[in-house]
Parts: C-alpha cells; sequence; structure tokens
C-alpha cells in the first residue's frame, strides 16, 4: 500500500507539469530577437538577480518605477556589461503577456532588440494588492578576460650599465 501511495505521489512529478512546457523567458525574447535580425541571449544568475530585486521592490512599495532602489547604473553595475537596458511593467500573471506588451510598446521594443545583447534577468513579484511587477534587465558587450601581459622593459630597464672593458672573454669584462 506504502509503495503504492508512492507511485501515485510521484507519477505528476514523472509527467511533467504544464508550467514546465512553458518556453522560458530567455527563449520567448531569443525568438523575438531573431525574427528582428538580432542574436540570442540566454538567462544570466546576475542579471536574474538584478531583476528580481528590482520586483521586489516595486511590488514591496506597490509603485511602478524605475529608480525604487537607485540609478539603473549602480544596480546594473555588479554585471559588468557595456551596455544595458530595462524593462518594467506591471498586471500581467504570465510573461508572454508581459513580453507581448513590451514588443508593442516603442521603447521597451527598442530595449528588447538592444544591439548585442547576449544576457537577460526576468524576474516577477507580487504585491500585497495582488498587482504582479515584472522586472527584465538584458545586457550585452560584456568585457572579455585581458590576457595576462607579458612584463616588457623600458628602455631604460633593458639598457645595462656600459662598462670600460679592456677586453671581453666569454661575455665577460676584464
Amino acid at each position: 500500500m506504502k509503495v503504492l501511495f508512492a507511485i501515485v505521489l510521484s507519477l505528476p512529478l514523472s509527467l511533467g507539469s504544464p508550467a514546465s512546457a512553458e518556453p522560458s523567458p530567455a527563449s520567448l525574447i531569443s525568438e523575438f530577437r531573431a525574427k528582428q535580425g538580432e542574436g540570442s541571449v540566454v538567462i544570466d544568475a546576475t542579471l536574474n538577480r538584478i531583476a528580481l530585486d528590482q520586483a521586489r521592490a516595486m511590488a514591496a512599495r506597490d509603485r511602478l518605477d524605475h529608480d525604487v532602489l537607485g540609478s539603473f547604473n549602480s544596480r546594473m553595475a555588479p554585471a559588468k556589461a557595456g551596455r544595458a537596458a530595462e524593462n518594467i511593467a506591471y498586471g500581467y500573471e504570465d510573461f508572454k503577456r508581459t513580453l507581448d506588451q513590451w514588443i508593442n510598446s516603442a521603447g521597451h521594443r527598442k530595449n528588447l532588440l538592444l544591439p548585442k545583447a547576449s544576457r537577460v534577468g526576468v524576474a516577477s513579484a507580487r504585491s500585497v494588492t495582488s498587482k504582479t511587477y515584472w522586472a527584465m534587465v538584458i545586457a550585452g558587450d560584456y568585457e572579455k578576460p585581458q590576457p595576462a601581459a607579458k612584463k616588457t622593459a623600458s628602455k631604460t630597464e633593458s639598457r645595462k650599465p656600459r662598462q670600460s672593458c679592456r677586453m671581453t672573454v666569454l661575455g665577460i669584462c676584464f
């Protein structure tokens, strides 16, 4: 009986849930970007955290505001991206409808099509008034790791002091 009960409980996990069949925000954004001739994006943990902090702050204050946590540049600093943009929204329960809203808004659409973007973070949070707040940050032009710098001697370091030699044998000055 216990075995049968365990099998029945695990059945929904093995069959998957409807939520697991939904495309990820990164794949939906990438699909839209591809149709517009831009490259795909992948989910980035740092950008997800930045988006989540923003969504939670807006939900806590029940206010749609880019600066609720401070300036965009200061919030994006940990990402170390060369370029970035942010979209925020509230109202829709699912990301697909939120994305559609952004696609149909000129400013938000421009952000979604940020040239050379390669990473994205998306998050939502619910306010006490049951509004769902969304934040998406998209970024690109990441700093490439610099190769280890070769030690190059300056002109003064590379010169050996001149010595007066009466004669030189095997590189030894006499």
